[in-house]
């Protein structure tokens, strides 16, 4: 709202009798104060109803001000915890401590002890520990407390821990302490959860999902579902309890967002349920019998069944596309719900970074949906037989490698090979690399490059000896180069075929020695040296379920590969042409924002507020992005 608007006092008169946190600015954006009511509206007009009545400094601050924004909470204690919040954030001049002298409590954590505790304090002192707070009653530390308890299985207990307690207790058992009493747990690993609780308690929540979500896949990838399971119920827990805790403006709405995850004949879908502008629920739905059919049409199935049975429709569904036959779809919606119901496909903005991370739960659960597919030792070794029969491979494909390009308009072009053994992935043995000797748009020979690259070791070596050469299960890690593999992979067509034929003809390998094959997309057809037709696996085989991961995993791992490069090279060139951003700005802000895109979606006082940057500064950087 501008205060120099002349239906500003209007405005005053509208603003609700609620909880909530009230901001002055200047005309440069820069936040003057923060304040906190229990009504807003009575709060607010007294700084204009006997503005002589005001201390000298908040008079010398509206003298300054120039807009005013509002942010409704649920209660006077979520508004403290979000003044404070903001005073930390924002470091406004005319906010020097908080309006309340009562003395607050506080979390303690002492990273000083070899296994810290994490516990409820009023007693602040300069003793190395770290203290989280203020919060706004005892109530609410000890709610987070048992919320952390929930999330992190740090201990409770007060003894002495050497390690050669016989038994645990029985927080062990219901997975709310790790055990370091017992030994189950060393002073490093403990270490690593009180780091993910001091995480949490600082607003790092999506480093802490980061790192549980890297240890889920390690823990997929080593079939060891039970760990991921737990890890991903973690991750949902934190997830869950982010968007309760995250306090909204005016705008409280309604709203689904709707994301889809698809792959061959399995697609996931999730839904986030958005109440009063706050996530209230996530639920995962497994979906069959979408093999070939386009995204758009599985969408539309999955909400017309959906919302069918549901018993509310809210008057806005957040979409990564629009279906088919999308307005017969609102239509249907609306008169199920009495009211209009809008379709959107945000492109920027809160919603479609909600859409984002909806989009990336529905990827990684059906990720580890597949995974529990291939779980069972029988599947996957009925799977490689199926292979090797399709193929007509001498030996069972025990190992396999998959190699793919990536690039756009052959500017930072890059190629993957990524290991699969026994049928699972063997990660310690991907390798990326980038196209150096390729100009333009030529991926058949960026894919000469990259197996040339792969392979000319391994072809001098046969050629010495080519009788050390015998098919093998995993040699030594040292040894990665030099393994014959059973089965290699190309993603793409008949050209992709004759670009890798050249190379092992160029290097005096043979398709018999090594076993050559492209996997085409549009039909999911392999091709084979020599033969003009392409092989279909059986739809719905655990063949085809295989060689179809192992090349989206190829996939996923260039276009990792290319996508940091990419953002990497526009960072550079972004940021190195901001006057007054030199390499240790620039190190900061990437250090802080971590990406090209954050450090624009980030507010210019959030910019401004960092060590060694200005208002001005921060306001050429936004101008430049």
């Amino acid at each position: 709202m501008d205060l120099r608007d002349p239906t500003f006092p209007e405005h005053l008169k509208a603003l609700p009798e609620r909880p909530g946190v009230y901001l002055f600015t200047n005309g440069k954006g820069q936040v003057l104060y923060v304040g906190k009511a229990a009504r807003l509206r009575d709060r607010v007009r007294s700084y204009f109803a006997q503005r002589a009545d005001l201390p000298p400094k908040i008079q010398r601050m509206l003298s300054r001000a120039a807009e005013l924004e509002v942010i409704l909470t649920h209660s006077e204690s979520e508004a403290l915890l979000l003044e404070n919040t903001l005073i930390k954030r924002h470091r406004p001049p005319y906010n020097t401590r908080l309006r309340d002298d009562k003395t607050y409590p506080y979390i303690r954590i002492d990273l000083q002890e070899d296994f810290p505790l994490v516990y409820f304090t009023r007693q602040v002192r300069q003793d190395g520990a770290l203290y989280f707070g203020p919060y706004a009653s005892a109530g609410s530390v000890r709610r987070t407390l048992d919320l952390l308890k929930r999330l992190f299985p740090y201990r409770s207990c007060t003894k002495p821990i050497t390690g050669k307690d016989p038994r645990p207790c029985l927080e062990y058992f219901i997975h709310r302490c790790s055990a370091p009493c017992t030994g189950y747990i060393s002073k490093e690993e403990y270490r690593e959860i009180i780091q993910q609780v001091i995480q949490f308690l600082q607003g790092k929540a999506e480093a802490v999902l980061a790192r549980l979500r890297r240890q889920m896949q390690e823990a997929a990838e080593r079939w060891d579902f039970e760990r991921a399971a737990r890890l991903r119920d973690q991750i949902a827990a934190i997830q869950q309890v982010l968007e309760e805790q995250k306090v909204v403006s005016l705008k409280r709405e309604d709203m689904d967002v709707v994301a889809l995850a698809q792959s061959g004949a399995e697609a996931r879908a999730e839904v986030f349920f958005i109440r009063q502008g706050k996530l209230v629920e996530r639920d995962p739905f497994a979906l069959e019998g979408t093999q070939d059919e386009p995204p758009q049409r599985v969408l539309a199935h999955f909400l017309l069944q959906f919302y069918q049975s549901a018993t509310f429709v809210p008057p806005l569904i957040v979409l990564p596309l629009l279906p088919e036959e999308a307005d017969l779809i609102a239509q249907s919606l609306a008169q199920r719900r009495g009211g209009p119901v809008q379709l959107l496909v945000p492109r920027r903005g809160a919603k479609k970074r909600l859409l984002d991370m909806a989009v990336e739960n529905a990827q990684e659960g059906l990720r580890l949906q597949q995974a529990h597919r291939l779980a069972d030792e029988d599947a996957l070794q009925k799977a490689l037989a199926e292979v090797q029969e399709a193929l007509n491979l001498p030996r069972l494909p025990h190992r396999i490698e998959c190699y793919d390009i990536s690039n756009i308009r052959g500017t930072d072009a890059v190629g993957s090979m990524v290991v699969f053994v026994g049928g699972k992935p063997h990660r310690a043995h991907y390798r990326r690399f980038k196209v150096r000797t390729v100009q333009g748009i030529d991926d058949y020979a960026m894919l000469r490059e990259v197996l040339q690259r792969r392979f000319s070791r391994l072809a001098e070596a046969y050629r010495k000896a080519p009788h050390l050469f015998t098919p093998s299960n995993t040699p030594p890690e040292q040894e990665a180069w030099g393994i014959v593999p059973d089965l290699v992979i190309v993603d793409g067509g008949k050209g992709h075929l004759s670009a890798a034929q050249e190379v092992f003809l160029q290097l005096g390998l043979s398709t018999d020695f090594i076993p050559l094959c492209a996997l085409a997309k549009e039909r999911e057809e392999l091709f084979v040296p020599h033969s003009p037709e392409g092989i279909l696996l059986p739809r719905g085989s655990q063949g085809l379920f295989l060689v179809q991961r192992i090349r989206d995993e190829a996939h996923r791992f260039a276009i990792s590969y290319h996508q940091r490069l990419r953002s990497k090279r526009q960072t550079r060139s972004v940021l190195d042409t901001v006057p007054g951003i030199g390499p240790k700005r620039k190190r900061l802000l990437l250090r802080t924002f971590g990406s090209l895109k954050a450090i624009k979606d980030a507010p210019v006082e959030r910019i401004a507020s960092l060590p060694g940057m200005t208002l001005s500064l921060a306001q050429r950087l936004k101008e430049a992005l």
